[in-house]
């Protein structure tokens, strides 16, 4: 294919990822009215519709999403590999794309960010909270950053958190009108506040374990929200009892604003790992964000 059709296809990549024109066209620098003759002009030389159009949204055709999934992952490396050549003659630079969820990014990713970002002003990274387990892989992650448990085993795994606790807790003026559960299973009297996982399209268990067994209950509740931010202002209004990791509520417990319950039944699940694909070439900053996360034990 000629050379100069590859800005063709780059505004191709660029429309079917975004999945609008508009936003499409503010990444490239170009008009809205431009972009969509771009694309137009692409689709009547490959003789193929590459995308569908809406009135709200821009999704790839079959042939679309074939020619995305080819080209996406090459122009990624080409970028990825410019940057490279870049940042041999001076401080690492390029973009990274990590999916977390809201714990995670709030108390280890961002505080490791925070410092990064200054040291390192050509390093851009774009950060996607999500609760699902994302297929970093398919859609075109750097990394990921879940619990120890939950990374696959193809993938290679970075501890960059000590394991974690989870706790039971409700506010003084729940518990004021209501008996403290004594084992998991008085929770189905209780009113609780829900997380919804996307990954199994459902509500999250809340899991236990005492002596070696594993306990798991289903609870209900007013109230049901998709992040832990909101779990936690709930239980502090009085809404019902929360699931939450422990250094979450710390400050909360110290205060007395909330109070625990079922503590020698909470678990404690292997800590936060960074994980990516083990064929990605590492870049210098990925491998500057790897050792700005990395775990190191107290001792150490």
């Amino acid at each position: 294919m000629p050379r100069e059709n590859f800005n063709d296809l780059m505004a191709f990549v660029m429309v079917a990822r975004e999945g609008s024109f508009t936003r499409a066209a503010a990444q490239l620098g170009v008009s809205q009215s431009a972009l969509s003759h771009t694309i137009r002009a692409l689709e009547a030389r490959l003789e193929l519709r590459l995308l569908t159009r809406t009135t709200r949204s821009v999704s790839p055709t079959d042939a679309g999403e074939r020619l995305l999934q080819t080209l996406a992952p090459r122009f990624a490396e080409i970028e990825n590999e410019l940057a490279e050549l870049k940042s041999l003659s001076g401080e690492p630079v390029g973009s990274l794309r990590l999916t977390t969820a809201e714990h995670a990014a709030a108390t280890v990713l961002w505080p490791a960010l925070e410092k990064l970002l200054v040291q390192y002003p050509g390093i851009k990274v774009e950060v996607t909270i999500d609760y699902g387990l994302a297929d970093i892989v398919a859609q075109r992650y750097d990394a990921g950053i879940r619990l120890g448990g939950q990374v696959a085993k193809d993938m290679i795994a970075v501890r960059i958190a000590p394991d974690l606790r989870m706790s039971v807790v409700g506010s003084p003026g729940y518990f004021a009108a209501r008996p403290r559960p004594l084992t998991p299973q008085d929770l189905v009297e209780h009113t609780c506040i829900n997380l919804r996982l996307p990954t199994h399209g459902g509500l999250m268990a809340w899991e236990f374990e005492q002596h070696g067994r594993e306990h798991k209950v289903r609870v209900d509740g007013q109230l049901t929200f998709n992040n832990s931010t909101q779990m936690l202002k709930a239980a502090l209004a009085g809404f019902g009892l929360a699931y939450l990791p422990s250094d979450m509520v710390s400050e909360a417990l110290a205060e007395q604003r909330l109070e625990a319950v079922l503590e020698d039944w909470c678990p404690t699940f292997p800590g936060y790992h960074l994980y990516y694909p083990s064929r990605r070439q590492s870049s210098k900053a990925m491998a500057v964000l790897i050792e700005a996360l990395r775990y190191r034990h107290p001792q150490d």
